[in-house]
């Protein structure tokens, strides 16, 4: 499929992948010229690698496209490890505004690589149709149906205005007339919900820190977060908040107990990466929110290569700690 488009720069950086000119991958419009991909007008713009990691993705929707495939596609020139592409992955969807658990974008296929499941077209911008404009057509007979035309559209938009203004006004009625019981239940809502508690099997992975020198390791981090969240997801029983939740407070200095509040769980896990060379450093804790109270953490120091292992290492050992946990009576 390589090769079925003009080849263009991208952000200053010659591709020898083929690129196409702008696409409508879902709801977003992608403009590969310019390194952007809009929405309803939100813009942002795209790292070079994971717009071009997006667009190997897009040339083939719905199929499975492998990290060898892509690591060959997006790095053809340099050697770098697996982790570069789910690092990618990770800032795509957080750009899309994805889920990894049920997405709409990018899905994970388990030891194959990953796939692209919206659809995919050429951009077209679309015309405004005004149905109150009558062509201009010449002779009288034409001009007498076209004033015709012309009057029965306004009647037909008097009428539904009509239509609209006494379904609002029965509405109103309804609802001044269910008002004195509505309070009343409103209030009993109001204090059932002040008093629920969270699942207590719920938890929410915050974006972990980039305690590396300089900060130049904030993706890993990010995608660190991502695949945590991921792995947990998949544990029967467990809610876990999604990543577009916790990544809202990404960089806010919210009270522990007021964050998990919000995302309505019981458990919050967080931590921090350090990259140096070919190691690096992971520091995870798991804390009680209701209390502040930490029940388990650890500090992981591996080769890099070994960050994988990294991660299954601490959603195992959050699992057995929410299962072994006296609070949520699993014995």
């Amino acid at each position: 499929m390589r090769g079925q488009f003009p080849a263009i720069d991208i952000i200053g950086e010659p591709m020898e992948q083929a690129v196409p000119g702008k696409l409508q991958i879902g709801e977003w419009c992608l403009d590969p010229a310019s390194g952007q991909i809009s929405r309803a007008g939100e813009t942002a713009r795209i790292e070079a690698r994971a717009l071009r990691l997006l667009l190997c993705l897009a040339e083939r929707p719905g199929e499975v496209v492998s990290i060898e495939e892509l690591l060959d596609q997006v790095w053809p020139d340099v050697t770098v490890a697996p982790d570069s592409v789910y690092q990618a992955v990770a800032s795509l969807r957080r750009l899309l505004g994805d889920d990894s658990r049920e997405p709409a974008y990018i899905a994970t296929v388990p030891r194959l690589g990953y796939r692209l499941v919206a659809a995919v077209r050429p951009w077209r911008d679309e015309a405004v149709v005004r149905t109150d404009v009558v062509p201009a057509v010449e002779g009288d007979a034409a001009s007498e149906e076209a004033i015709a035309l012309r009057g029965a559209g306004r009647r037909m938009r008097a009428g539904l205005l009509w239509f609209a203004g006494g379904a609002i006004l029965l509405l109103l009625v309804a609802v001044f007339a269910l008002h004195g019981k509505g309070v009343d239940r409103g209030r009993v809502a109001n204090s059932v919900g002040q008093a629920e508690r969270p699942v207590e099997r719920s938890i929410a992975v915050l974006p972990f820190l980039d305690l590396t020198e300089g900060m130049q390791q904030e993706e890993f981090a990010d995608g660190m977060t991502e695949e945590l969240i991921d792995k947990l997801s998949k544990i029967a029983g467990l809610r876990v908040s999604s990543p577009t939740s916790v990544f809202y407070y990404k960089g806010k200095q919210v009270p522990v107990a007021e964050l998990a509040r919000a995302l309505g769980v019981a458990y919050v896990l967080d931590g921090s990466v350090r990259k140096s060379g070919g190691r690096v450093r992971v520091a995870a804790r798991l804390v009680r929110a209701e209390n502040g109270f930490v029940i388990w953490s650890e500090t992981y120091d591996r080769p890099f290569g070994d960050i994988l292992m990294v991660q299954d290492e601490i959603a195992g050992e959050v699992t057995k700690t929410l299962q072994s946990s006296a609070e949520l009576g699993v014995k």
